[in-house]
């Protein structure tokens, strides 16, 4: 009798612990997720500065011609 209670108790811990790891990756993902959007939020202004610097820049370069 004891050792199919332990079986039963040790299987519990074994699924509790499973449980707290997937909603740490959870979090994790969630977190990884928010940066992804905001670096690729940053990268599509510096794109468009980049942009508008070039159109100026070519802008300027007709100008002396």
């Amino acid at each position: 009798m004891f050792w199919p209670m332990l079986a039963i108790a040790l299987g519990f811990c074994g699924i509790a612990v499973l449980g707290v790891l997937a909603v740490r990756v959870f979090v994790e993902a969630q977190r990884l997720g928010r940066q992804v959007a905001e670096t690729t939020e940053r990268i599509n202004r510096a794109a468009e500065d980049l942009e508008r610097a070039a159109t100026r820049l070519a802008s300027t370069g007709d100008a002396l011609r």
